[in-house]
């Protein structure tokens, strides 16, 4: 009998990725692409070698990857003005994500918070796109990411 695998995910800055995991996803962006046609030509042009390639293909994924064809929760800090959240709910339709569910506190001094559900397998941008344009927004003082799921 085989034991399930305990699986646990963490985010990471890719600034504290161990060198031969930022190459790995080189590797596969490479691949992905089409800029390389075999593995073995992918891991000459990063300089890594097979063996942590395959150490660490199937264990390291850029964020943006996992957040695809799933749903996510968003936390947004916002000022109370007029328009806020038809403005906010563009900018997430226009990055092709669906709104599954909205929850918006009562303003009090001025600030509301919302919390909004979307799903991101249609998403024409990446996560972080979509965050940093959702943070551009004057009107909005904090996104934070609630949780990434299927």
């Amino acid at each position: 009998m085989v034991a399930e695998l305990d699986e646990k995910f963490f985010l990471v800055r890719s600034d504290v990725l161990p060198e031969s995991m930022q190459k790995t996803l080189e590797v596969k962006e490479l691949l992905e692409r089409g800029k390389v046609t075999s593995i073995n030509e992918a891991v000459q042009k990063v300089d890594l070698s097979r063996s942590a390639f395959y150490k660490y293909r199937d264990a390291v994924f850029p964020f943006q990857a996992m957040v695809k064809e799933r749903m996510i929760t968003l936390f947004f800090h916002l000022e109370d003005r007029a328009g806020t959240l038809s403005k906010l709910l563009a900018i997430v339709a226009n990055a092709g994500c669906n709104v599954l569910t909205i929850h918006q506190t009562i303003p009090l001094q001025g600030k509301a918070n919302v919390t909004l559900s979307i799903n991101t397998s249609l998403m024409n941008i990446d996560i972080e796109e979509l965050i940093q344009r959702l943070n551009k927004l004057d009107f909005v003082i904090r996104v934070e990411i609630l949780s990434s799921g299927a």
